[in-house]
C-alpha cells in the first residue's frame, strides 16, 4: 500500500475529522459553523482528488487528445459551495437570533436556560 501516493486523500481525510472534531467538541454556535465549513471544504477536496485524471483534459473532442477529464465532479462543487454559502448564511442569521433570545451563544448556558424555564413555566 503506498501511503505517499495517496498523499490529497490523507490531508482531505484530516481536515474532515479536524472539522467534525470542531463541530462535536465545541459549545459556542459560531465555533460549530466554522468547523461545518472546515468540514465541507474536505468534501469539496474528496470530489476535486477523484474527479481529475492526470493528462487529462477538458472533454473537447479532437483528434489531438485521447484522454479526457470528467467535468461532472468539478460542477456539483460548485453547485455544492453555492449550497454551502447558503447554509451558512442561514446558520448565521439563526445564531444571531438565538444571541437575541437568550443573549448567549454558547450551548450549555442555551440548554441551561431552557432547563429553568422549563421547570419554572
Amino acid at each position: 500500500m503506498n501511503l505517499t501516493g495517496n498523499y490529497s486523500y490523507w490531508v482531505t481525510i484530516f481536515i474532515m475529522i479536524a472539522g467534525l472534531y470542531i463541530v462535536i467538541a465545541r459549545g459556542n454556535l459560531v465555533k460549530k459553523l466554522i468547523g461545518l465549513g472546515i468540514f465541507q471544504t474536505s468534501v469539496y477536496l474528496l470530489y476535486i482528488g477523484a474527479g481529475k485524471i492526470i493528462g487529462g483534459t477538458a472533454p473537447i473532442l479532437s483528434p489531438a487528445f485521447s484522454t479526457y477529464s470528467n467535468p461532472l465532479p468539478h460542477v456539483l462543487i460548485l453547485t455544492a459551495i453555492v449550497v454551502g454559502v447558503a447554509t451558512l448564511a442561514l446558520g448565521l442569521a439563526i445564531v444571531v437570533r438565538i444571541r437575541e433570545a437568550y443573549d448567549s451563544i454558547e450551548e450549555d448556558e442555551i440548554l441551561e436556560k431552557d432547563r429553568i424555564e422549563d421547570a419554572g413555566g
